[in-house]
């Protein structure tokens, strides 16, 4: 498992690789977590739950993200471990990580969004991808 970032004009794309589609997601959300702050920063301190569902896997992927940069800015939070379980069109899981700390995790920007450009869930050379660009 692994993520990374790709850049697209004035935002960023996160991407994320896995053996499932679950780990995909998961790494892509770590990559989402770096664009703001050193992921190796944060400690998993709370557990969020987080559920939901689209009509497929990009959308869900899309779903996914902005499920969490809610969380993130309702709760004033940084997440780094996920955990996630997926049933069809339908995501439930776990995001781990503690309140915004600006002198311990120097938060570079705040992330808006996912958005639909290069949005892409798929098995490809027998892993998963799930990657799209994140308004910040």
């Amino acid at each position: 498992m692994r993520w990374e970032h790709y850049e697209h004009g004035a935002d960023i794309g996160v991407r994320g690789y896995g053996a499932s589609k679950a780990e995909a997601f998961e790494q892509a959300a770590l990559a989402m977590t770096a664009v703001v702050t050193d992921p190796a920063t944060v400690e998993q301190r709370e557990r969020v739950a987080i559920a939901c569902e689209a009509p497929d896997d990009e959308l869900l992927f899309a779903e996914w993200l902005n499920a969490l940069i809610y969380e993130m800015s309702a709760r004033r939070m940084l997440f780094t471990r996920f955990a996630l379980r997926l049933e069809g069109t339908r995501l439930s899981g776990e995001a781990w990580g503690e309140p915004v700390d600006p002198a311990r995790h120097h938060p570079a920007v705040e992330v808006k969004g996912a958005t639909y450009t290069t949005l892409r869930v798929a098995l490809e050379a027998g892993r998963w991808i799930a990657q799209t660009v994140v308004d910040v």
